[in-house]
């Protein structure tokens, strides 16, 4: 061996010797096969220990594989697993890997592996941190597991360890998503006697259950209560007990509200979102005066609408055949709130085609396109849809061409573009089925199931075959 040959061997043999022992493992196994050879080792023990150890640079890829090797019989091992690479340096589980982790694991058919794995902490006398316990909760959280999560908040004393707000945000939020806030009422006055005040996010949680459950006047108090923890109530807040208000009837409680937000002014001021709430439900109890009112209100305060606003009006009185008035309506939306002719124009269409009022919808959507108005493309999808059910099928397409001149197909309904085809085919319509074809292709709107190729059989017979297979990708390549 020459000297410059064993120069090199002793160097590398010298830098394979000063690797750590992570790194020489990884010339011959995975990182996933590593963890899992060492996690199942040592799974009599301490394995967190042993883990920490080896010192490895986490990735989810690397975590979900341990996890699928532990996800028959290992379960409580694999949930070990996880929490503890949720605080390795380096790396932070995302939502999708506590998604992941409770499908692989099977926590949420089988909730008691989350207690096992506490036991087990405690019975191997383990040193447990509270971000082993936050990590637990997480895991609570995707799963929906309200009693574990209760009960590992209770555990936590065991181990001379104190939640904090963020932990009890976790059990409050899973408490009244069960139904339970008489419990979640309870843990907020826990976190008092744990030194804690609760956050926005801890009000925000019971104001929108106490609404659910029509304790409305209960989640009104909290708005004063709020300020007394330092947490100023905004218009998040004030619209959500509002529309609480509003959705159990109290309609006279809700305008003493929007009174009080727009007396107080800042954060607190109604917006789009909050008017809309107390326009919607006039509506549902046929107060059109009202709900009229409450528009001119809006307007008064400053406040435009938006299109969800102009359809929820429009709707309402199309539904109680009051048409004339939506279309009047549809002048002073423009004029005196800026909303757009076209979105307005839409609304009117989309309520028509509910009521069954086709034709009328027909001729003012065709009026839309002669003035160069923009239609929505939900408009544009159930108009055309009410032709294909009417087999107007050539009418359609002409309609559908027209819009694609104008620039105006963005978001069609791509069954749409598929009904149309088929029809066009059965009914050997062969120039317009061809063009229909070829606008699908180059917008890579695919042929949608359960259409076969006998559907359009008649494009192949008219020498159209490879944009049959275009379309279908029954061509090499695609």
């Amino acid at each position: 061996m020459s000297l410059f040959a064993k120069i090199r061997f002793f160097s590398c043999l010298h830098t394979f010797k000063t690797l750590p022992l992570f790194s020489q493992q990884m010339g011959m196994a995975s990182i996933a096969d590593t963890l899992y050879t060492n996690l199942h080792k040592n799974n009599n023990g301490n394995v967190e220990s042993f883990l920490s150890k080896l010192k490895p640079k986490l990735d989810s890829q690397s975590v979900i594989r341990v996890l699928s090797r532990c996800s028959n019989k290992e379960s409580e091992l694999g949930v070990r697993f996880f929490i503890w690479a949720g605080f390795q340096p380096g790396y932070r589980h995302s939502a999708f890997m506590y998604r992941k982790a409770c499908n692989l694991l099977g926590v949420i058919q089988n909730p008691k592996i989350i207690c096992n794995v506490i036991e087990s902490y405690e019975a191997e006398g383990c040193l447990v941190t509270a971000n082993m316990f936050r990590e637990v909760l997480k895991i609570c959280k995707e799963a929906e597991l309200a009693d574990v999560a209760l009960w590992l908040l209770r555990r936590m004393e065991d181990f001379h360890l104190q939640p904090d707000t963020v932990m009890y945000n976790v059990v409050i939020r899973l408490c009244c998503k069960k139904g339970e806030i008489e419990m979640a009422e309870k843990l907020v006055e826990d976190m008092g006697l744990d030194g804690l005040f609760p956050d926005m996010i801890t009000y925000m949680t019971l104001i929108e259950e106490l609404c659910n459950v029509g304790r409305t006047e209960n989640a009104y108090t909290l708005l004063k209560a709020m300020r007394v923890h330092g947490c100023t109530p905004n218009t998040v807040a004030f619209s959500a007990v509002l529309d609480g208000f509003c959705r159990s009837g109290s309609m006279e409680r809700a305008l003493e509200l929007l009174d009080e937000m727009e007396k107080e002014g800042g954060n607190c001021s109604p917006n789009v979102v909050t008017y809309t709430s107390v326009i919607q439900s006039f509506c549902k109890r046929g107060q059109w005066i009202e709900a009229s009112d409450i528009l001119d209100r809006m307007k008064a305060f400053g406040c435009q609408a938006n299109h969800v606003t102009v359809f929820t009006l429009i709707e309402s009185l199309c539904d109680e055949g009051l048409v004339e008035e939506a279309y009047r309506l549809v002048n002073k939306f423009v004029v005196e709130h800026g909303v757009s002719y076209g979105d307005c124009c839409s609304s009117l269409v989309i309520a028509l085609i509910r009521i069954k009022r086709v034709e009328e919808a027909e001729k003012l959507f065709r009026e839309m396109l002669a003035g160069e108005v923009k239609p929505a493309a939900l408009s544009c999808s159930l108009m055309l849809k009410e032709l294909c059910m009417k087999d107007r099928f050539l009418d359609g397409f002409y309609l559908l061409d027209a819009i694609e001149k104008m620039g105006y197909l963005s978001s069609i309904n791509s069954d749409i573009y598929s009904t149309l085809l088929v029809g066009l085919c059965q009914r050997s319509h062969l120039m317009e089925s061809t063009k229909l074809a070829r606008i699908m292709l180059k917008k890579s709107v695919p042929l949608r199931a359960p259409y076969q190729d006998s559907d359009i059989g008649f494009l192949c017979k008219h020498g159209e075959k490879d944009l049959v297979n275009q379309l279908t990708g029954k061509f090499k390549g695609l």
